[in-house]
């Protein structure tokens, strides 16, 4: 039994619908994989205390109605926790909107409910301080960069990683104790990435890895590894529907039309202006918009191509001021307002879901081509998106 109970504490704690508990009683192809025969896994959205009943929301969109009784138990975990000996017991009052929960019992054939014997609970709070707990962590100790070469013989990778000094390529061995995980095609979120194999990277992927760096600099002992295909776009806004949140543009490179959606967790922000900037381009990696912590030295973004690295050293970090800017919704993004988009490449090239969107970004690309001309090159803002300004893979 408690071997039972350690393996589902490892699926709440993943966060992730596609443990390989759930692979134990696989649904149909088309279900939902946050559902299974005996048990459901999402969002708290609706909590009837009269109807003793919850509504979770499954990562994949499903509504799902766990009915709760007199016999049902209630158990607290904390974020990362894989002993669920250690969970606190609690009731049904404490359960609250925007927890995760793990609802178990004999889910209804038609996947719509699940009288649960036990609940689950990772409360919304916890989250959170994980979440930050968690950033805070791979902006400290991570690495981002692109693949520029792979050796499946002695299975090391290599980045071209942006330093002061400029690009400079750095070596990740990746052994069998390396997490190593990879975002789908349309993926959006960090938590999207899959386990995979060394076999599916490829050249040009972005990449973005935990761990601690050797003092000369050249090689990055690993323990997390996430990678991706993403595709950077900019244009102009040609028109949108707040409907279905889509926006149409004219690809800068392709000068083509395509189609960005804009999904719930995408994330949009807006570059401020020049006269909103003030100091901010010139802001060290270590502080920012809020005063949030850049996680100690954060190394910058200096020059197109190559990549952002964290970790050592001073100045501006490009990467790290994308992240920290203000979040808008999709009613603040306007026709002829100049994007900047990261994807997923995903199965149709004249539609990308958006990871980020960058609103206002005519001056951010007025900066890349600046750089780009101190550094000798022809300014040429809608060129070399794909390794001047890497977001695509973003923070836990």
């Amino acid at each position: 039994m408690k071997s039972s109970f350690l393996a589902v504490a490892l699926v709440v704690c993943s966060l992730s619908a596609s443990s390989s508990l759930f692979a134990q009683t696989p649904a149909p192809a088309a279900a939902d994989a946050s559902i299974s025969s005996n048990r459901a896994l999402g969002e708290v959205k609706v909590v009837d205390a009269a109807g003793k009943q919850l509504i979770i929301k499954t990562d994949a969109g499903s509504l799902v109605g766990v009915v709760l009784n007199d016999a049902t138990s209630y158990l607290r975990v904390a974020p990362g926790e894989t002993d669920l000996t250690k969970a606190t017991k609690i009731t049904f009052a404490d359960v609250a909107e925007g927890d995760r929960v793990l609802a178990m019992g004999k889910v209804s054939d038609d996947h719509k409910t699940v009288p649960a014997r036990t609940v689950i609970v990772m409360t919304k709070a916890d989250l959170a301080k994980k979440q930050e707990a968690d950033r805070a962590e791979w902006k400290r100790r991570g690495v981002l960069g692109v693949i520029t070469a792979l050796k499946p013989e002695t299975k090391e990778i290599t980045i071209s990683s942006r330093t002061m000094a400029g690009p400079q390529a750095l070596t990740i061995p990746v052994s069998e104790k390396v997490e190593l995980r990879r975002y789908a095609a349309d993926s959006i979120k960090f938590a999207d990435a899959k386990n995979a194999k060394f076999e599916e990277l490829k050249v040009g992927d972005q990449l973005r890895a935990l761990g601690e760096c050797d003092p000369a600099g050249a090689v990055f002992t690993a323990e997390k590894v996430v990678t991706g295909s993403f595709k950077t776009v900019a244009g102009v806004i040609t028109a949108i529907d707040p409907a279905t949140g889509e926006v149409k543009i004219n690809d800068m490179q392709t000068k083509q039309p395509l189609t960005i959606v804009v999904k719930q967790d995408s994330v949009l922000r807006r570059f401020p202006s020049p006269s909103e900037m003030g100091g901010m381009a010139m802001r060290p990696a270590g502080g920012g918009p809020g005063g949030a912590p850049a996680g100690g030295s954060g190394t910058p973004a200096g020059g197109p191509g190559g990549a952002v690295r964290m970790g050592g050293g001073g100045g501006m970090n490009i990467q790290d001021m994308l992240e920290r800017l203000p979040t808008i919704a999709i009613a603040d993004v306007k026709v002829g307002d100049t994007i900047i988009v990261s994807s997923t490449k995903g199965a149709a090239p004249s539609r990308v879901t958006a990871i980020s969107l960058i609103s206002g970004a005519d001056t951010l690309l007025n900066m890349v081509a600046a750089r780009q001309q101190q550094a000798g090159q022809t300014p040429n803002p809608s060129a070399g998106l794909g390794s001047g300004i890497q977001f695509g893979i973003g923070l836990p």
